[in-house]
């Protein structure tokens, strides 16, 4: 019998994400279990001159990484007051393998994805997080798709 002590859900801030915390919810409520809620910060590429005027990469990056603080705490927040334990991280790297090795490396019993349901070209030409998760994870997936 598998014993859930941990769950890993990965956010992008979209609605898929939050359907899937709110299954993984519903799992730690029944078995006590943390909640551990990660962001990846997945690599930018610049060009590297359109003939614009300098633009301040640096700074750009330092906000993103300030709004995603931000908003993860305030998920955090939020479900601390619910009542349930809750572990943030924020990472950066490709998102598939960072989920992966997190769950890894603290023992996660099941990673609670959203998906989006792509499919078709567009598949193709921006592959699938959930998908890499599903074939490389250490534990247990359960890919939420919405409706």
């Amino acid at each position: 019998m598998l014993t859930v002590s941990a769950l890993l859900v990965p956010t992008d801030f979209s609605e898929n994400a939050a359907k899937a915390l709110g299954v993984a919810k519903e799992i730690a409520r029944g078995s006590n279990a943390v909640l551990h809620i990660m962001h990846v910060v997945e690599p930018v590429v610049y060009p590297a001159d359109w003939s614009f005027a300098q633009v301040g990469f640096a700074d750009i990056e330092k906000e993103l990484e300030a709004n995603t603080k931000k908003q993860i705490d305030g998920i955090a927040e939020q479900h601390t007051a619910e009542g349930f334990k809750v572990v943030t991280k924020i990472v950066k790297g490709r998102a598939s393998d960072e989920i992966c090795n997190y769950a890894k490396n603290n023992d996660i019993s099941i990673i609670a994805i959203g998906t989006h349901g792509r499919s078709g070209l567009e598949h193709f030409l921006f592959g699938s997080t959930t998908e890499r998760v599903l074939r490389k994870a250490p534990c247990p997936v359960l890919s939420v798709r919405m409706d």
